[in-house]
């Protein structure tokens, strides 16, 4: 049997030379005469390992990284394809601390097979939520749902179970289920990893969640910056459609299901689920009034469950392991696992799937290594460009949406991105600000307006004008802008406002520790 290497062809790895690297070994393997298969998988989220090479052996896969295309020759010449001894050689894959230590539900394939392979997929766990699904009652996969305790892996953490249940009791002629793939929070790269790693399981997700309540058609709205993405779903979607997956008889049941790609046109407001609806229709990306709800009330007028990538991605191992075995994992109303990103200045970032209850400290320090610099973490920002700034003094809390919530803080889309003490959480308050000016849609006043002032104003406060009077404005603002907003755009932006303001008073000219008192200023400003 030819030795099987595997490159990763993720995004990520590829902007790190993964096509060059996997080129030079099948030329090296030409040259030697050996009959070698280059597969392409997933990334195994071990970024700064990244080109990683896998090599399976007798005694399992083992790995090698990072690998540029200059050191493939070495790589023949210490025999690799057998497991040979190498600088670059890491141990067998599994083994790796990073992996050793994760629970991997959602990513368990991720990495692991050829993410084109339909084959390779079934041969490894995947469909077996499907399987099940097809044997249940609607009601009875919506139930199992609702039990697991899953909640949207998005935002604002709704009960899935709840919202698939709207779905299913408004009676409609054609539902839907969208797949929101408009992945844009800063530190964020879940979705899009899953999506170029393992597409059929966020297809069976898909179709579970439309068995469930009653639709036959699925969309995927894609973000428009991610064109290896859509290159994998497309090819999958096509092999989906060969293998009886998706059509009009899933796996030979009688019961129709198909999806759809859509790309999105580079709006991050299109991430809020009725722009992205308004989008969907080929309107202006605009938020819709609420309600109605878009489970009652969603594309093209009718009953959707919209749901994001690694929402839909976690269904299939709930009606695979029942959902007690989910619920057993993670704390208070916070179950299941969360595939957390970490970005910014970090030593080892990366994708670590672990239950929710984690400290954010271990996320941090025992998977990232403190930061990148070797300088002190003075701040993480956790949920994209809207979560709030926590200091290094507060991450002994628990990933937990409601601890979270208790701290100002939100889990979001499980985005972690670490500073060290040479930022200016000021410059980051304005940047939040000067975001939400970009990005907004427009159709609300205080968002629109709001924002493009709360630039101004923390303009003035950074060149030390008036700062008493213009921290009370900024407030009062932000207070506007929560209460306000149509959307989180303009409702969340305040929040690494007021948190850079609170935990960094000292960056806007305010005394360290009065950054609740508008007129403790340094310097007697």
């Amino acid at each position: 049997m030819s030795p099987t290497v595997y490159v990763p062809a993720d995004a990520a790895a590829r902007s790190m030379g993964a096509d060059g690297v996997a080129r030079a070994i099948q030329t090296g393997a030409a040259q030697q005469d050996i009959d070698v298969r280059v597969v392409r998988n997933g990334s195994r989220g071990l970024a700064w390992l990244e080109p990683l090479v896998e090599v399976v052996t007798p005694g399992g896969r083992v790995a090698y990284g990072p690998v540029r295309a200059s050191d493939v020759p070495g790589l023949y010449t210490a025999d690799f394809l057998n497991g040979g001894s190498h600088p670059l050689f890491l141990g067998p894959t599994e083994a790796l601390p990073w992996l050793a230590r994760q629970d991997r539900l959602v990513f368990a394939r991720v990495g692991v097979i050829d993410p084109l392979s339909h084959a390779e997929w079934r041969e490894n766990g995947g469909g077996r939520g499907l399987d099940a699904a097809l044997e249940m009652t609607p009601e009875a996969i919506v139930e199992t749902v609702t039990g697991s305790g899953l909640r949207g892996r998005g935002g604002a953490g709704f009960p899935t179970g709840i919202k698939w249940k709207t779905v299913l009791a408004t009676p409609a002629a054609q539902k839907y289920i969208v797949c929101n793939a408009d992945e844009g929070d800063s530190g964020t790269f879940s979705d899009r990893m899953l999506m170029e790693g393992d597409p059929y399981t966020l297809f069976e997700g898909m179709i579970i969640a439309g068995l469930g309540v009653g639709a036959t058609k699925g969309y995927i709205y894609l973000r428009s910056e991610y064109p290896d993405c859509e290159r994998v779903l497309l090819a999958a979607l096509t092999g989906a459609r060969t293998a009886g997956l998706l059509g009009a008889s899933v796996r030979g049941s009688g019961r129709a299901f198909d999806i759809v790609l859509r790309r999105g046109a580079g709006s991050y407001v299109c991430g809020e689920e009725t722009a992205l609806l308004e989008s969907l229709e080929g309107k202006r990306g605009e938020v819709r009034y609420r309600p109605p709800m878009p489970a009652q009330v969603g594309l093209f007028g009718m009953p959707t469950a919209l749901n994001n990538v690694v929402t839909l991605g976690s269904v299939p191992a709930i009606l695979a392991e029942g959902p007690e075995a989910y619920r057993a994992r993670g704390v208070g109303r916070s179950r299941g696992t969360l595939p957390f990103q970490l970005a910014g200045n970090i030593k080892h970032g990366g994708l670590v799937e672990v239950p929710f209850g984690v400290s954010l400290a271990s996320l941090v320090y025992d998977y990232g290594g403190g930061t990148a610099t070797g300088r002190p973490v003075r701040a993480v920002q956790v949920g994209g460009p809207l979560g709030a700034f926590l200091p290094a003094s507060a991450l002994d809390i628990p990933l937990d949406y409601e601890a979270f919530v208790e701290k100002g803080a939100i889990v979001g889309h499980g985005g972690v991105v670490v500073f060290d003490d040479s930022v200016d959480l000021a410059k980051m308050a304005r940047y939040a600000m000067e975001f939400c000016a970009i990005e907004s849609c427009g159709k609300c006043t205080p968002c629109r307006i709001g924002s493009t002032r709360g630039v101004e104003v923390i303009d003035r406060i950074r060149q030390g004008e008036r700062r008493p009077q213009n921290v009370a404005l900024l407030r009062d603002l932000c207070e506007t802008m929560t209460s306000a907003s149509l959307c989180a755009l303009g409702g969340m932006t305040a929040w690494p406002v007021l948190s850079a303001l609170e935990h960094f008073p000292e960056d806007f000219g305010l005394r360290p520790g009065a950054g609740s008192d508008a007129g403790a200023l340094a310097g007697g400003s």
